[in-house]
């Protein structure tokens, strides 16, 4: 199942807090149509109660287990930043929103953990031009 397309990644977000991260790439994944306005609410229920500030430059915001009810289907929403955005004291320059439908997202999850464990992918990444190099760098395909 393909989660991830062009049109879900933003290589130029406008955002400068992590509130606004998390409302850019949550509008991405609302107008994608995976996701309701609730499960948007829900990634701001799950921040205030756990920082999902991952390291190397990444956050990846999602839901409450009890938003489940507000996804269509699963799908993942890319936002890299020109400048780092503060996540909680720590630096992040790209926000992954991921909305998973039973567990057809987990590989990618898998895929994207594995890909920025590695600073020189997360350089790559970072250099990146084109919004289908990213999708071939993540491993995805578009849908």
């Amino acid at each position: 199942m393909n989660v991830l397309s062009a049109d879900t990644i933003r290589l130029h977000g406008t955002a400068t807090t992590r509130e606004e991260a998390i409302a850019e790439v949550g509008a991405l994944l609302v107008s994608s149509g995976a996701v309701t306005d609730e499960y948007v609410s829900a990634m701001f229920a799950r921040e205030s109660s756990v920082s999902t500030y991952m390291g190397n430059l990444l956050a990846i915001p999602h839901g409450t287990n009890e938003s489940k009810d507000s996804i269509n289907r699963s799908a993942i929403a890319v936002v890299r930043y020109d400048d780092a955005i503060d996540w909680g004291g720590n630096p992040v320059r790209f926000v992954i929103g991921i909305a998973g439908k039973g567990d057809s997202h987990l590989e990618v999850l898998g895929s994207i953990a594995t890909i920025f464990s590695d600073m020189s992918a997360v350089t790559e990444l970072l250099e990146a031009t084109t919004t289908d190099h990213v999708l071939s760098r993540l491993g995805l395909n578009a849908s």
